[in-house]
């Protein structure tokens, strides 16, 4: 569960980490793209964005999770309030999702320092970070998760009762409580860069435990899965500064998208530089008899849907916060209170 949404903060966070400090340029109150350097080589940059596929097939992808442009355009707007259904709740706590989303939270108010940092020098970091802590509320990243899931686990008891058993076990608790821990560990650059550093041994040393690692997160999809969902969270974040006014003339839909798609190679490989450390750290305590048994359970039908029921869950998630996020980022630009 834990590698799902590697996240559009997660990975622009690893962008801005590795690049250095993006060039911004003014024009009027909006924003123009600039020609920077990064590692040597010469790029159009606005803020680090990634593609899937062709424009057609980014649309379609969107409109899979119930994202149409409209939408994302004005933010992702608020989850709609609904009754959550008991055994969707108690599926959440089976799951450790506060957990989960507790660490999300801090890669994004992470994120949201970072942002400041290359967007906004200017402004004053608590105001900005009093608006990123709202943006990233876990009870509304809790409410908006949980109305999500469901919504598509709707008509599909099989799959909630097939999770509460494989998860709701001493083993399945286990699991759930390393890929917590794994990823709040991963928060901390020298945890990371060790994780790193480990996967590079395990590659030389073809450890079998890699390829197991690479088995599961084929089973899952969990790199294409993130790469599409931070795609289409970054779509949402161009979105929300367009309409904010960052941009002065407003881009309009296919230069987005053309922006978007600009850089695919470059978040496919920053996922799997996050990836392969977090599978290896939060999985390295499991026997392998352990790791086969959760992969045997990703592999049925129930264990697929449910699968893509997180995944489109959070990319909604995202999508809202990017649009957000982009909103009052342009708001700022321009001299505005947030």
């Amino acid at each position: 569960m834990g590698a799902k949404s590697f996240g559009v903060g997660r990975w622009l966070r690893a962008i801005t980490r590795r690049c250095g400090r993006a060039s911004w340029q003014r024009r009027g109150q909006g924003l123009a793209l600039v020609s920077v350097p990064v590692k040597g080589v010469r790029m159009l940059k606005l803020w680090p964005v990634t593609k899937c596929g062709g424009p057609a097939g980014l649309l379609a992808l969107m409109l899979a999770l119930g994202q149409t442009p409209q939408a994302l355009a004005e933010g992702a707007g608020a989850a709609v309030e609904q009754a959550v259904p008991a055994e969707i709740g108690a599926l959440l706590q089976t799951l450790h999702i506060d957990g989960l989303i507790g660490v999300m939270q801090a890669e994004g108010l992470d994120y949201g320092m970072a942002l400041r940092e290359e967007m906004l020098p200017d402004k004053t970091p608590a105001a900005w970070m009093a608006v990123v802590g709202h943006i990233y509320d876990t009870g509304r990243m809790r409410r908006e998760f949980e109305t999500a899931l469901a919504r598509e686990l709707s008509g599909a008891p099989e799959v909630i009762a097939a999770a509460q058993a494989f998860f709701g076990d001493a083993r399945g608790q286990k699991i759930l409580s390393l890929e917590i821990e794994a990823r709040h560990a991963l928060l901390d650059d020298k945890v990371e860069e060790a994780a790193q550093a480990a996967v590079a041994r395990m590659e030389a040393e073809g450890a079998p435990r890699l390829e197991a690692l690479h088995r599961f997160a084929e089973a899952n999809d969990l790199i294409e899965m993130n790469v599409m969902g931070a795609m289409n969270a970054s779509l949402a974040f161009y979105r929300g500064l367009n309409a904010g006014g960052a941009f002065g003339d407003a881009m309009s839909e296919s230069d987005m998208l053309a922006e978007v798609w600009g850089q695919e190679a470059q978040v496919r490989t920053e996922t799997e530089d996050w990836l392969w450390p977090y599978l290896s750290l939060a999985y390295q305590p499991l026997s392998d008899e352990e790791l086969q048994a959760y992969q045997r359970f990703s592999e049925t039908p129930e264990g697929q849907r449910l699968n893509a029921a997180m995944f489109a869950a959070f990319d909604g998630m995202f999508n809202r916060i990017s649009g957000e996020l982009g909103a009052a980022a342009a708001r700022q630009m321009q001299g505005e209170d947030i």
